[in-house]
């Protein structure tokens, strides 16, 4: 059927060249352009089937509103209008119930310029008589004239209405509705019959929506109406978050379709094209010529363009979408057209043009009205449907019922008269046209006819429309599909419907097109508007830490809730899992098995004291201190274990006063132990007091007294700001470390302070004996160990303030474990060295070799 379709277009081509071609026939030219049909009663009719264009308006030096540079334009498609209207005067005429014993007629005027000519054929009309001689005030032949049909530019029914409102003439326009002629004051007698486009907006920017477009094209034309349409397209996509990529005002020449007019249309595969068929005529010709197939047209018009003739096989509408009213199909209509033919119509002087372009048929050397050499099956129907459609469209819908609210007001003014005058019948109809007035507006508002074929086009809403999408590839097919419908009186979501596996695109697209200015942001990402751009140009940025979003094009990213973390994709939400340094992580179980080894090795090294306890080594260092300092790393070890494992209260409080009060009493040992040392060596002329201390083992009691000082500052840390349980939902991704918060932050560095005190003061007494004659003399050893405590813990402020969760937990852990693994090692390993492998310099003989050499070095007391 397609392949038949396409060999039936290119045989029309070379058929409608051999039309125009140099031997055309004079007669072509010679037939008037107007006709009209007999009837008691004649309709005006103003209809556009040809048009001349100026391309520069180059004035005739004496014809007025005459132009040298004239192109003639044909809209065969628009003989459909005449068609409309002698079918629904054929239905009315047939009728007998209906305007009985008087018959309807019309006269036609093709529609060409504007101004002083349009008035002219108005006037023409308004005088004629019926043998068409245009003598004033004289008619032969009685004719009654009762109302002109106007269209299909609102500036024809305009100019045309300027004259009719003289005489008081009901003027119908089946054009597009414009709120200019619905003005009373200035267009009294003038009805418009087309539904207003209120919803058009909407229905437009519904589509665009639910195809996700964000950046379109909007062509218009550059008047009155353009700027009211503009006005509310801007509302309805801005309400829908949509962007304007381009705005074209058009005007009625072709002169301002120059290349600068075309320098951004590629930045959108989608463009709105919104006006009338006249006013954009000249917009649609360019777009056909230059084949823009890359661009989706939606269009509020069925254009009517037929250009010269190519072999093209791409079309630049093909696969855009038209919304129109919907009216239903009028099947009768089809059939009617089946029948037209020059033969049936004389007075049709259109047909006999049709026939000679487009079925080779030869104008008669006699009468250019009469043809010869005709194909005998000729029709109507057998035209490409881009060139004439036989479906009745929207305007020649308006047309059929115009007439049927025209022969209905005359029917009850006919009633009304034989009422009033029931003898004078015989006379025909007569009145005034103003007298129609009255009837017609009340058919024209009113919906309650009886005769549901007449005026059904109040059926159709203002808010309804049907979706149709373009199917010309190849070029020439003309179809016009229903894809789809919207409904501005159904409910939200339902409003429009839509077939979109029935939709054919521009065929370089395929699948369904694309039209934004920046790409999607997809899940974790949020947009941010480019300055100086519509927001529908925007860079992608990802999401901020512990933000997601799980949309496309969002605007702000979702933060998570504190015990939620977001994936590495930051487009979902999880819950977080609990955390703390326990004993079954690799490095808990390792700091723990540490803990338990120096403290085993410390009670080893205890047991080993106390099998030894009588050898020189073990008693010359104050056997008493070393088995206290031995039991008191034995805790240090040990008190590092309540870091590990879930937090509780007790152990939170336990972590620091165990480790405070340990570590306190192993640094009071130590000072015991230097100031030992230095009283017994260091002190020359050792008085009543030095002997008492020495006697009573006086520094035994700094290591209570250094305590009980510890366990005060504890007491007041525990008392006023304990160690409580703390949640770090930030630090380890996806966790929430459960730890133990200090509290008090002076307490805690109060508590560090007095302990690294305690070591300063050890230090420097083990440091003033180190040099002292003794055999077992520990003072280096111990002087060292401070040392390194001291490194340690002061190392271990800045570490501890810059890691947080577990890290920072097992950094405490660590600086306990080295800081009594030093003074283990330091003051304690030269002496098991010398107990477990050189047992021979742990006995009192070795101990007297060496007296006799060192004598002179001990003071005399």
């Amino acid at each position: 059927m397609i392949s038949w379709i396409f060999i039936f277009r290119l045989l029309q081509i070379s058929n409608f060249f051999s039309a125009f071609s140099y031997n055309i026939s004079t007669c072509y030219y010679k037939i008037s352009e107007e006709f009209h049909r007999e009837g008691d009663v004649a309709i005006g009719a103003f209809f556009p089937l040809h048009t001349f264009y100026s391309l520069k308006k180059m004035q005739h030096s004496t014809i007025p509103y005459y132009y040298l540079d004239n192109v003639i334009q044909y809209n065969f498609k628009n003989y459909q209008y005449i068609l409309a209207l002698q079918f629904a005067i054929e239905e009315i005429n047939g009728n007998p119930n209906l305007l009985p014993n008087i018959s309807l007629g019309f006269d036609f005027y093709n529609v060409r310029f504007t101004g002083k000519y349009i008035h002219s054929n108005t006037f023409n009309w308004l005088t004629a008589l019926g043998d068409r001689n245009y003598i004033p005030n004289y008619n032969c032949k009685k004719r009654n004239f009762t109302a002109a049909l106007t269209g299909t530019s609102w500036i024809t029914s305009a100019q045309i209405g300027t004259l009719l409102q003289l005489f008081k003439f009901p003027q119908i326009s089946f054009g597009p509705y414009d709120l200019l002629l619905s003005d009373r004051g200035q267009y009294p007698y003038l009805y418009q019959m087309a539904p207003k486009d209120t919803s058009l907006p909407l229905a437009i920017v519904s589509l665009i929506v639910h195809f996700r477009w964000s950046w379109v094209g909007l062509i218009l034309p550059d008047d009155h109406k353009g700027n009211k349409i503009l006005s509310n397209f801007r509302e309805e996509m801005e309400r829908n978050g949509i962007c304007l990529a381009f705005v074209k005002m058009t005007s009625e020449t072709w002169t301002s379709y120059v290349a600068k007019f075309w320098e951004n249309m590629h930045e959108t595969n989608v463009t709105i094209i919104y006006g009338e068929n006249d006013s954009l005529e000249g917009i649609i010709r360019n777009i056909e010529q230059r084949l823009l197939t890359w661009n989706v047209w939606i269009m509020n018009i069925e254009h009517h363009v037929i250009d010269r003739a190519d072999y093209f096989m791409l079309d630049s509408f093909h696969g855009s979408l038209i919304f129109k009213h919907n009216y239903r199909e009028n099947f009768e209509f089809t059939k009617f057209i089946q029948t037209v033919n020059p033969n049936k119509y004389p007075e049709d002087i259109y047909l006999p043009k049709l026939w000679y372009l487009f079925f080779k048929c030869s104008f008669s050397d006699t009468n250019c009205h009469v043809l010869e050499n005709c194909q005998t099956n000729a029709s109507l129907d057998v035209f490409p449907r881009h060139i004439f459609d036989v479906a009745m469209n929207a305007e020649s819908t308006i047309i059929y019922n115009a007439v049927y609210a025209v022969a209905h007001s005359l029917h009850e003014m006919r009633l009304q008269q034989l009422q009033m005058q029931p003898y004078e019948n015989h006379h025909g109809m007569v009145f005034f046209p103003w007298q129609v007035i009255t009837f017609l507006l009340y058919f024209i508002v009113s919906t309650l006819v009886k005769d549901k074929r007449s005026l059904d086009w109040r059926q159709i809403r203002d808010t309804e429309y049907d979706i149709l999408n373009i199917w010309n590839l190849p070029k020439g097919l003309g179809l016009k599909v229903k894809i789809g419908s919207f409904s501005a009186n159904a409910p939200q979501g339902q409003q429009l419907s839509l077939s979109e596996q029935m939709i054919q695109w521009p065929a370089i697209f395929s699948e369904i097109p694309q039209s934004v200015c920046s790409e999607s942001c997809g899940p974790g990402f949020r947009k941010v508007t480019l300055e100086g751009k519509a927001i529908c140009c925007y860079k992608c940025t990802p999401c901020a830490d512990n933000e997601i979003s799980n949309e496309t094009d969002v605007d702000k990213c979702v933060k998570c809730q504190e015990r939620n973390y977001a994936n590495r994709e930051k487009s979902n939400c999880f819950q977080k899992s609990v955390s703390f340094l326990a004993y079954e992580d690799p490095l808990g179980m390792a700091l723990a098995s540490i803990a338990i080894c120096l403290s085993a090795l410390t009670v080893f090294v205890i047991g080993i004291f106390m099998k030894h306890r009588d050898t020189p080594i073990v008693k010359a260092n104050n056997r008493a201190l070393s088995y206290t300092l031995l039991i008191t790393l034995t805790f240090c070890f040990l008190c590092s274990l309540n870091f590990i494992g879930k937090p509780t209260t007790a152990s939170c409080i336990l972590q620091q006063t165990t480790f405070a009060v340990a570590f306190t009493m192993a640094l009071a040992t130590v000072l015991a132990k230097a100031i030992t040392v230095v009283l017994a060596f260091k002190v020359s002329f050792p008085g009543r007091m030095v002997r008492w201390l020495m006697i009573s083992k006086g520094p035994n009691y700094i290591i209570p007294i250094c305590t009980l000082i510890q366990l005060l500052i504890c007491g007041i840390w525990m008392a006023t700001s304990p160690p409580f349980i703390d949640q770090d939902a930030h630090t380890e991704y996806g966790h929430i470390i459960i730890l133990c918060n200090k509290g008090s932050a002076v307490a805690f560095h109060s508590v560090l302070g007095y302990l690294c005190f305690m070591a300063l003061g050890s230090y420097a007494m083990a440091f003033l004996s180190r040099n002292l004659p003794d055999t077992f003399n520990e003072s280096k050893f111990l002087s060292f160990s401070m040392l390194v405590f001291f490194c340690v813990w002061v190392t271990f402020l800045p570490v501890y303030h810059s890691t947080k969760g577990k890290v920072m937990v097992a950094m405490e852990v660590f600086s306990i474990l080295a800081s009594s693994t030093a003074l283990l090692a330091f003051i304690f390993g030269p002496k098991c060295y010398i107990i477990l492998l050189r047992p021979d310099k742990n006995s009192f003989n070795h101990i007297r070799k060496k007296t006799p050499s060192r004598k002179k070095n001990f003071p005399k007391i």
